[in-house]
């Protein structure tokens, strides 16, 4: 048995989990979330709690089983506290702005990068050299934060780019020069 899908899910106060045909529905004081899951798997809401079985030991029905759950259980989370990304820019002379709702950088490119917020992602710029992006949906806030780093990621020589804070950057020594004679 999935060690992670047979752990119930709790409901916490304020929050509404809706299932139809497997079409979740949870509406939190954050937003609204809805997916739908393999009609295979079978999620009961009862007494404040979320459990997902499966119907057997297939492989197949063995692998949805803890994805299921933590799935739901990211729903649950991100419709009442919500997720977020932090990233810095190392590097001289790069830096971030917000513009409205798109996130404009400068990166050591010819041009400026411009990123639009989308999927009820909102993006923050508090210093110059932060990004903060945060919403409800766990998979959005990752991709969109993903692929801001993908726009410069950090370089192991000097160690310049986007990376996410706390990242450890493995550095390299650079070309060793000819020795003097």
């Amino acid at each position: 048995m999935s060690r992670i899908g047979k752990s119930p899910i709790s409901v916490p106060a304020g929050v509404d989990v809706k299932n139809e045909n497997n079409m979740i529905t949870v509406k939190g004081p954050k937003g609204e979330l809805v997916k739908q899951y393999s009609n295979e798997m079978k999620i009961e809401i009862a007494d404040g709690q979320i459990t997902v079985t499966r119907p057997s030991d297939k492989k197949m029905h063995r692998e949805m089983h803890g994805l299921t759950r933590s799935l739901i259980a990211n729903m649950v989370e991100g419709v009442v506290s919500g997720y977020t990304k932090n990233l810095e820019i190392e590097g001289v002379g790069y830096r971030a702005a917000k513009q409205g709702n798109k996130l404009v950088l400068n990166i050591g490119f010819s041009h400026q990068v411009i990123i639009e917020e989308r999927d009820g992602v909102t993006i923050d710029v508090p210093q110059p050299t932060k990004i903060i992006v945060s919403g409800i949906d766990k998979q959005a806030v990752g991709q969109i934060a993903a692929e801001i780093r993908r726009t410069r990621p950090p370089e192991p020589y000097k160690g310049k780019g986007i990376r996410y804070v706390g990242e450890y950057i493995i550095r390299k020594e650079g070309k060793a020069g000819k020795g003097s004679n």
